[in-house]
C-alpha cells in the first residue's frame, strides 16, 4: 500500500458538505471555496466482501488548506473528507 494510502486508511473519515459546479466538481468545501483541485482517482473494490466505489479528489481551499474527500459512489451525494 502505498504511504498516501496508507495515511488515509488510518484516518476515520468524516461527512463534509460539497458544492459542485455545472461540470460536477467541487467549487465548495463545508463551505470553504475550492481555488484549484490537484488529484482526481476512483477506488472500486471488494467485490468479494463488502464493496465500495468512491471518487476521491484533492482539492486546494482559499484558505490555504489541502484537503482530500470522497463520494461514496453507491450513494451519490454522500461526501465524506480525511482529516480535518
Amino acid at each position: 500500500m502505498s504511504g498516501l494510502l496508507r495515511g488515509l486508511a488510518s484516518q476515520a473519515p468524516q461527512r463534509c458538505r460539497v458544492t459542485l459546479d455545472e461540470h460536477q466538481y467541487p467549487s465548495s468545501v463545508d463551505g470553504r471555496a475550492v481555488i484549484s483541485l490537484r488529484e482526481e482517482w476512483r477506488v472500486e473494490e471488494g467485490w468479494w466482501s463488502t464493496p465500495y466505489r468512491r471518487r476521491y479528489l484533492s482539492v486546494a481551499l482559499a484558505d490555504g488548506q489541502l484537503q482530500t474527500i470522497f463520494e461514496d459512489r453507491r450513494n451519490p451525494g454522500q461526501w465524506w473528507r480525511h482529516g480535518r
